[in-house]
């Protein structure tokens, strides 16, 4: 078996298993607040993360040395959490997915202020192409809109910013730093929401809680493994099947039917990104292929990204 073919069905692997994880947080959201299944997703997964942040090859501290930048990164991590969690648990979830898919769409066009990146005409025609692709979802004027939908929004334009800000820092911070402050600052702010809202959960819904740590951070090493075999411009469109596995559970466990526009939308969406992809694939004029590099999966601090996760078990020599 070719390596590419290798990372491509470790990556389909893995989306499988992130889809997995958006499934339980849905099926979670239906009867508690998503700060509270935040909360305790990220506090289930912080046993599991140590035990890779042991692996961590170099000494120091928590104290940054890009203040400024971890903060920021810190900041839009926690809401790209609450705003995902909250949408997977209030929209169908293919909704949020087509939604979530304009994150290699805005790390494109923040590469130009933060990375300096050089973003031409033709990427430009794609990122304009995938926001009509939003409004096709979206249907604005005939289609009331909801908080989910903007709360996908904000995640995946949070999630944007953090992928290009992790890019800025490349290894200027040590990963413990970049995984350590979200999962910190999760705690602070979640933990503070559950004195204004908080229901008991039955020891069955905390095993649920378990299990979205354990897809994600399963789910990230399956990408590391996915990337370490394949070529990123082969195995980065595969985050995109899934739509196929959001349009199953929505179908046997919510019932919830895909319907024609959020379909064409989400396949305008789809080809804009995949157009990215290859553009910054084939050279040209960009110099850091941001969108490429960022492993296109949106932002949860219930599991390290896994190009950080790659930084601790697979250091460079």
């Amino acid at each position: 078996m070719s390596g590419n073919v290798r990372g491509v069905l470790l990556q389909l692997a893995a989306m499988g298993l992130f889809a997995t994880h958006d499934a339980v947080i849905k099926t979670l959201g239906s009867s508690y607040p998503s700060h509270q299944i935040l909360f305790f997703a990220s506090l289930l997964s912080f046993p599991l993360v140590s035990l890779i942040l042991l692996r961590d090859p170099t000494s120091g501290t928590l104290r940054p040395n890009n203040p400024g930048w971890l903060i920021l990164r810190t900041a839009c991590a926690i809401s790209a959490g609450l705003a995902g969690f909250f949408a997977f648990s209030t929209l169908p979830l293919t909704q949020v997915y087509a939604i979530l898919f304009t994150t290699p769409l805005l790390i494109t066009v923040l590469s130009i202020p933060v990375l300096g990146e050089k973003v031409g005409l033709h990427r430009w025609g794609a990122v304009i192409v995938g926001l009509c692709g939003v409004l096709i979802v979206l249907r604005p004027g005939t289609h009331p809109l909801q908080p989910g939908h903007f709360a996908a929004m904000i995640g995946a334009s949070a999630s944007a910013m953090v992928a290009v800000v992790t890019r800025k820092l490349g290894s200027r911070e040590r990963p413990l730093v970049l995984i350590m402050w979200p999962m910190l600052g999760n705690f602070v702010v979640t933990g503070g929401a559950l004195t204004l809202q908080y229901q008991p959960m039955p020891l069955q819904d905390l095993g649920l809680a378990g299990l979205i740590s354990i897809f994600g951070l399963a789910g990230g090493l399956l990408v590391i493994a996915a990337y370490r075999a394949g070529e990123a411009a082969i195995v980065a469109p595969m985050q995109y099947s899934q739509i196929i596995w959001a349009t199953l559970y929505g179908w046997f466990l919510f019932n919830e039917m895909l319907d024609l526009p959020t379909l064409i939308g989400a396949l305008v969406i789809i080809a804009s990104g995949l157009y990215i992809v290859w553009r910054e694939s084939s050279g040209g004029n960009s110099a850091n292929r941001p969108a490429t590099a960022a492993r296109l999966r949106n932002e949860s601090v219930t599991a390290p990204k896994a190009a950080i996760l790659q930084r601790l078990l697979h250091p460079r020599r």
